[in-house]
């Protein structure tokens, strides 16, 4: 297909593009994607905000051009192109810009329309569940708060959930595990387990949502997305918890809406961050003051002499430009290594 594109586009550029366009959706329909991932494609290949409405079945999905999901609908406009879920329905997909359509717009349109059609068939209701137990569409269903209940239900027993029972989800990133996963564009994946269920995964950086109810899984979700950009490489510059289990976390959490994306780290992280680069021992030496019941024992993990830590320590004070021997400066550094797992982990 690609040897095809590439020959057309010599030819002609749009149907050279438009190919590409069959062989991008072909791949996602391959792969069993969701609604999210559908939408999100048709916005990246026509670089513009694009929307997914089903009022009958009470979707409203829409992403940016980058590939952001923002679902705040405004009206649409009559000019922009668009296509229904069914020939001769009501328009149900759109691409929000004006001008002349292309026929890359065409097929963007027309193959988001198709493959979004067979995935609410199969996720919402319409059609009975087939298929194996890992889909994708599904998991994106069970984890998605604006779906109806309904869906949610139908996606729970199509992946083998007992609907009366107890699930959490994980979140994870890295490692190379093959259960259950819905992967995002921010290089998440998600796992929805039973409760109980199997071990978590021993690679990667996992963040665990709370066992809940099959059907308030997107609670859970949310937590574990939130328990996952509280954890760490484990390396000698990003040290910290390789797992996060939200239910452990209490007022902590409150924490990630104050280090939000699109935000400056606060003060205390860029200082951490320049005196790592002053100091290439500081970030895995006061990791080890904050988690150590004493500084005798974060020595003795660190293999240092305790005179040796407190020049370490004195040294990293003066870098930092507040006391961390102090329990005010202690819970300060605490706060601040935390905030810059936060920063570091933008979802």
């Amino acid at each position: 297909m690609e040897e095809l594109a590439g020959r057309l586009a010599a030819l002609d550029p749009d149907a050279g593009a438009a190919v590409q366009v069959i062989a991008y959706f072909d791949r996602l329909v391959e792969g069993r994607a969701g609604l999210e991932a559908l939408v999100r494609g048709a916005a990246v290949l026509s670089g513009c905000p694009a929307r997914l409405v089903d009022e009958a079945r009470q979707v409203r999905l829409r992403v940016e051009a980058d590939g952001r999901r923002r679902d705040e609908l405004g009206p649409v406009r009559p000019e922009w192109p668009s296509a229904p879920l069914i020939p001769g329905g009501a328009p149900a997909v759109w691409l929000e810009r004006t001008g002349p359509r292309t026929v890359v717009d065409a097929m963007v349109l027309e193959r988001t329309a198709s493959a979004a059609r067979h995935v609410l068939d199969r996720t919402r209701g319409r059609a009975p569940v087939h298929g194996p137990a890992d889909d994708p569409a599904l998991l994106e269903t069970v984890l998605d708060p604006t779906a109806a209940e309904a869906a949610r239900l139908h996606a729970a027993r199509g992946l083998g959930l007992d609907p009366d029972g107890q699930a959490r989800t994980i979140a994870l990133r890295g490692g190379s595990q093959k259960q259950l996963s819905l992967s995002l564009a921010s290089g998440e994946r998600a796992l929805v387990q039973p409760v109980p269920g199997p071990e978590l995964p021993h690679e990667g950086r996992v963040g665990v949502g709370p066992s809940v109810p099959v059907l308030e899984l997107p609670r859970s979700w949310s937590a574990a997305r939130t328990a996952l950009r509280f954890t760490a490489g484990g390396s000698d510059q990003d040290p910290g918890p390789r797992v996060v289990h939200a239910d452990e976390l209490g007022t902590l959490a409150l924490l990630s809406a104050v280090v939000a994306p699109g935000i400056e780290p606060p003060p205390d992280v860029r200082a951490l961050d320049h005196a790592a680069a002053a100091a290439p021992w500081l970030l895995p030496t006061l990791y080890a003051v904050i988690t150590s019941p004493s500084l005798r024992t974060a020595a003795t993990e660190l293999n240092l002499h305790h005179s040796t830590l407190q020049d370490r320590l004195a040294h990293a004070e003066s870098l930092l430009g507040w006391p961390v021997r102090t329990p005010q400066g202690r819970l300060r550094l605490q706060l601040a290594l935390t905030a810059r797992h936060l920063a570091r982990n933008q979802v």
